[in-house]
């Protein structure tokens, strides 16, 4: 199972400049990915908020091997030719390192209705479905150049447990980020879904969140194979050193 460093660019981490020194130390420490959650606003009391894309600019030239991205980016509320040109940027600015996190997004942090972006859910899902599709069509050649990672970069699909509907989507791609888990046993359940519905032999990832320290074996032997560590809504960068320092493994 691979570790990573998954953060809210909120607060002291809306620098930018501070985000690619906390990934440069989680590489030197042998961590195996940096991710940063996509917002543009988010409720009380997060006001500073990184833009996501600019950050894992940031990231990537800081690094050299570690895995980034976004986690997760609603499409919904994106251009999505403009998301195919941020991503294979990026994907070439890291050398094929970027790994995509979609999902629908929540009304729950106050960044869909005062910009008029869609808030019922259904319709959300349809416009995630068409975006990763047209993502998939502009990344196989409608647009150049194409992404360093072929045949395509990496999509991780998330969604609320125990809603079943992503977990369908996700199968469709690369990985599933099943959210709010109520514990290993849960994610026993949906890795035995997972088998009959990918092909044999196809990779597919399933991340998890852990607390900073957390024991992962459990979650390692229910399926897991990424856990990424979290932490609060407005995280200190001493408090993020102090679990990148401590090493990817308990």
């Amino acid at each position: 199972m691979k570790r990573a460093i998954f953060v809210p660019p909120f607060g002291e981490l809306a620098d930018p400049r501070v985000l690619a020194g906390l990934a440069a130390a989680a590489e030197e420490r042998g961590w195996d990915g940096f991710f940063v959650w996509d917002h543009i606003m988010y409720r009380a009391p997060v006001r500073a908020i990184a833009d996501p894309w600019v950050s894992l600019a940031a990231v990537a030239c800081a690094t050299a091997a570690l895995r980034i991205g976004p986690m997760v980016t609603p499409l919904s509320r994106r251009r999505v030719h403009k998301v195919a040109r941020e991503t294979v940027t990026l994907d070439i600015l890291s050398s094929g390192r970027l790994t995509l996190g979609a999902g629908l997004g929540s009304t729950r942090n106050g960044e869909l209705e005062p910009f008029g972006e869609v808030t019922d859910p259904h319709e959300r899902a349809r416009l995630l479905d068409q975006g990763l599709a047209d993502l998939a069509r502009y990344w196989s050649g409608d647009f150049e150049p194409v992404p360093v990672q072929q045949p395509r970069i990496p999509i991780w699909v998330a969604g609320e447990w125990p809603n079943r509907r992503p977990l369908q989507r996700a199968l469709r791609w690369d990985g599933y980020f099943p959210i709010n888990l109520p514990g290993p046993d849960a994610l026993a359940g949906l890795t035995a879904e997972i088998g009959p519905g990918r092909p044999s032999g196809d990779p597919f990832d399933v991340i998890v969140e852990v607390a900073p320290h957390e024991d992962t074996g459990p979650w390692e032997r229910a399926g897991a194979t990424w856990a990424v560590t979290g932490f609060s809504l407005q995280p200190t960068g001493s408090s993020v050193l102090a679990a990148i320092e401590a090493g990817p493994v308990w």
